[in-house]
């Protein structure tokens, strides 16, 4: 499960921006992010998404943090504009949108670089397991808090547990993770990683 069929927003022409101003080809990008060519293509052109690890492995393979990655600066133009106290607001609605089969991600105050957190307001869409897929892991710590709705924690190692607003936990997010939507409306987390 690592993408979905909806359009993409800015993330295809970041990808394609970062790819280019490096001078390589899909297919090096392919090679070192061990992301299928026609995926990449794909994303590029806006007609996929990918998971956030799918989005960690670009990032990487462009050797560039998770918020760098998202930044539309290129990393050149962060070091020189990076002041010595730094601020990003995050006004309601805002955010790059990221969209996937179990989460609408919007990534917070991506025009700061070289941030260790990232924060996201995120949709949980999942109602179960069976629908979610695998457990998703990626190289960070994260908290989250529900902001709307009732969400139910699945882990690899711990039971279950429901959260309701104004609840939330923090997580290794090495070990296998699920936010499942199991109120009767939507379900909004805030979440906060902190990239390893």
């Amino acid at each position: 499960m690592e993408v979905g069929r909806k359009r993409s927003g800015p993330l295809g022409p970041r990808i394609k921006a970062l790819r280019k101003s490096r001078k390589w080809s899909l297919a090096v990008l392919s090679e070192k992010s061990d992301i299928p060519l026609s995926t990449l293509s794909k994303v590029e052109h806006g007609a996929l998404t990918l998971n956030y690890d799918r989005i960690q492995q670009i990032a990487e393979a462009f050797e560039v943090s998770f918020s760098e990655f998202l930044s539309p600066e290129t990393p050149e133009e962060a070091l020189r504009n990076q002041p010595s106290a730094r601020i990003s607001w995050a006004p309601k609605g805002s955010g790059l949108l990221v969209e996937t089969q179990n989460y609408n991600y919007k990534y917070l105050c991506n025009d700061l670089r070289a941030k260790a957190m990232v924060p996201i307001h995120c949709q949980c869409k999942a109602r179960s397991l069976e629908e979610f897929g695998d457990l998703l892991r990626h190289d960070a710590e994260e908290f989250i808090l529900v902001v709307q709705g009732v969400v139910e924690v699945h882990t690899e190692f711990y039971e279950p547990r429901r959260l309701n607003v104004g609840d939330g936990v923090y997580i290794d997010s090495r070990m296998g993770h699920a936010y499942l939507n199991v109120g009767d409306g939507d379900a909004w987390i805030v979440s906060v990683n902190l990239n390893a």
